[in-house]
């Protein structure tokens, strides 16, 4: 590509409209309101309000409100998504999945304000509806990982896997309803806590033998 066109394109992609609004603090700010209002309730004029900027400055960014929608919740897909990319092909199962579990608490601290919108999707719009099949297919890659983990005899085998992928994700999940990003608590301690109780219930424990 010639050198003027990627600036060109460079460019384009850092559009910025006031001061301060990028990007990426728009979203932060659609996807506030998106889960305070819902996405029906939302307008771009209740947007514009809320960041001190007019439409047309939004519109600088982004075409629709659906767009809106599609790049907050795709901020928490591809950074999951992303984790999942980083685990190793081989090694224990049990291994690559606490190192999932860790990578997205990470992800959740990071882009929270996307995970919580994500996880508030009820599939009423093609937007949602696609984020829903891809949030099924993160779901199906850690259920993988709980089955191998099963079949290497590192989980409990008298639980079902798809259940013990919802509970397990469901206990990270509920982060959202509580964490703080001032609260002190780093991202790295929070895993370090989630994998201890969630995998001190399901992981094998070696037979004790009796003493006469």
């Amino acid at each position: 590509m010639p050198r003027a066109a990627a600036q060109t394109d460079d460019t384009a992609g850092r559009r910025r409209g006031r001061p301060g609004y990028d990007l990426e603090s728009l979203l932060v700010a659609a996807a506030t309101l998106f889960h305070e209002r819902g996405y029906d309730g939302t307008s771009m004029e209740h947007l514009s309000q809320r960041l001190g900027i007019t439409k047309s400055a939004i519109y600088h960014h982004v075409p629709s409100k659906q767009e809106l929608l599609r790049l907050a919740v795709d901020r928490a897909l591809d950074g999951l998504f992303a984790e999942a990319a980083k685990l190793p092909d081989t090694g224990p199962a049990v291994v690559r999945l606490e190192q999932l579990v860790r990578g997205s608490v990470a992800v959740l601290v990071e882009r929270l304000p996307f995970v919580t919108l994500l996880l508030r999707v009820r599939g009423n719009t093609p937007v949602e509806r696609a984020a829903l099949a891809r949030r099924r297919e993160f779901d199906r890659v850690v259920t993988d990982l709980v089955t191998r983990a099963v079949a290497e005899g590192d989980l409990r085998a008298d639980l079902d896997p798809a259940t013990t992928t919802r509970l397990l994700f469901g206990m990270v999940n509920s982060i959202t309803e509580w964490y703080r990003p001032r609260g002190g608590t780093t991202a790295a301690a929070l895993a370090d806590t989630v994998v201890a109780v969630a995998f001190e219930g399901v992981r094998t424990r070696p037979a004790v033998s009796e003493v006469e």
